[in-house]
């Protein structure tokens, strides 16, 4: 496929789609990602699928599944994908850069805040309106996910198994990975139809009917094939990209040094991220917390408010905990104190994102040379209906936490119940936007907080 040639599916004629153009899209998409995972791909699925048709229902669940079983977070490596896909290398880092790069300039202002000027009432007052809106995202994107990927009876009872194993089992997230691909994988050869990516049941108005320029059987571009060759350049740039900062920081401040160690404790929690952000949070608590002390046990809390209330992974939340850090162990001095937090959220951010670029990068072409394979496909399919039984649990997982503060001990929180209900609706009902309802439910809770 080249890009820079018009699609014609179907009789209809799909515009070109320049790199520049996909910049200002992808630049607009890092700064309306709110809603974590779920949110962020129902936000891509919407635009990319439905709404701009640069690719079809099917390879943007073949990328999808494959973004689901690699440490990291799977909404920007998503982006990452498409981005490569659609214009080459260059396409993908701006796509993944982008989907990170608002977010970290806007942790770097608000942990600034944070830790100069203590608790700000207006900013409370926001984050009280947004988190039931983000509640609300959660089980819309639960119903979109669910009612592609749930297509047959063995999807859901992968994803109510999953969802049984999740909530009332503590069974780690990585376990159910490995049992619905397992799943999948004996159900390609027992029963091939059930676990057909896609599935049956879509209707004549569903995306999958739609033309797309990248579509089901769409040729793979030429930089989209797999070679030994290319795979190892991608590997070696990948390995200077990280040891070159990291030697420079030895050498430059020591291996003890708070800086280097973040560089090296937030690559290895890269690598943990199986899952997303949630399932790395322990480990990088009891890090972050426990054994550097770069923050304490309630800083630590309220950066995941931050994070979950900022546009972004939520795996960002490693920036507001490096900026802390930074800021609290006054690395560059007493008259640094900005500079110093400033430059250790870049630092984590690096070390954090760059094995997500090389995994797109690396194993992208072998995923394109599996489409349409039921032998590869099931498994991921199987892993897809998984991931709505987690990310059900996850809505109920916010929604305990902000419908009932203090505990089931405590009263329920009416306004946080009235403003999720009606972000439910306005989002699944009337398909408003979602950073427009973010808008409108934050503004409410400023109100609510302050009294107007």
């Amino acid at each position: 496929m080249k890009t820079s040639d018009p699609e014609k599916l179907d009789g209809e004629t799909l515009a070109p789609v320049s790199l520049a153009q996909a910049f200002w899209f992808w630049l607009k998409l890092g700064f309306i990602s709110f809603g974590g995972p779920a949110g962020q791909i129902a936000i891509m699925h919407q635009e990319l699928v439905e709404r701009r048709r640069w690719i079809s229902e099917r390879r943007f669940l073949h990328a999808l599944n494959y973004c689901m079983v690699l440490p990291g977070p799977e909404a920007q490596q998503l982006a990452t994908y498409i981005g490569w896909l659609m214009h080459r290398t260059w396409g993908g880092v701006v796509a993944g850069g982008l989907f990170v790069l608002p977010s970290l300039f806007i942790l770097i202002g608000l942990s600034w805040v944070y830790i100069a000027f203590g608790d700000v009432p207006w900013v409370a007052g926001l984050f009280y309106g947004i988190k039931p809106a983000v509640t609300a995202i959660v089980v819309q994107a639960t119903v979109r996910i669910g009612s592609r990927a749930l297509k047959n009876g063995a999807m859901w009872a992968v994803a109510a198994a999953a969802f049984v194993a999740i909530f009332a089992l503590q069974v780690p997230f990585p376990l159910i990975v490995l049992g619905a691909a397992l799943v999948g994988f004996l159900g390609a050869r027992w029963a091939p139809q059930m676990f057909s990516l896609g599935g049956a049941g879509h209707g004549p108005t569903s995306a999958a009917s739609l033309p797309a320029l990248i579509d089901d059987h769409t040729p793979t571009p030429e930089h989209a094939r797999f070679s030994w060759g290319r795979l190892w350049r991608v590997v070696a740039v990948g390995a200077v990209l990280w040891v070159v900062p990291m030697a420079l920081l030895t050498g430059w401040l020591g291996w003890d040094h708070t800086l280097t160690q973040m560089g090296w404790f937030f690559t290895k929690a890269a690598l943990l991220t199986f899952g997303g952000a949630y399932a790395v949070l322990p480990y990088v608590y009891q890090g972050g917390v426990s054994h550097y002390g770069w923050l304490t046990p309630t800083q630590m809390i309220d950066g995941l408010a931050l994070g979950e209330t900022t546009p972004g992974p939520l795996i960002m939340v490693v920036a507001f905990v490096a900026f802390v850090g930074g800021y609290v162990k006054a690395v560059f001095g007493p008259d640094a104190l900005f500079l110093a937090g400033a430059t250790a959220a870049v630092l984590v951010t690096w070390f954090t994102f760059l094995p997500s670029f090389l995994f797109i990068l690396a194993g992208g072409p072998l995923v394109e040379s599996t489409h349409g394979q039921l032998s590869f496909t099931a498994p991921l399919t199987a892993i897809t209906a998984a991931v709505v039984g987690v990310i059900l649990n996850l809505a109920l997982f916010f929604g305990y936490h902000v419908w009932w503060p203090t505990g089931f001990d405590g009263a329920i929180d009416g306004p946080s119940v009235v403003i999720s209900l009606g972000a439910a609706v306005a989002l699944i009902h009337y398909k408003r936007p979602v950073i427009h309802v973010i808008a409108v439910c934050a503004l409410l809770g400023l109100v609510w907080r302050l009294g107007f």
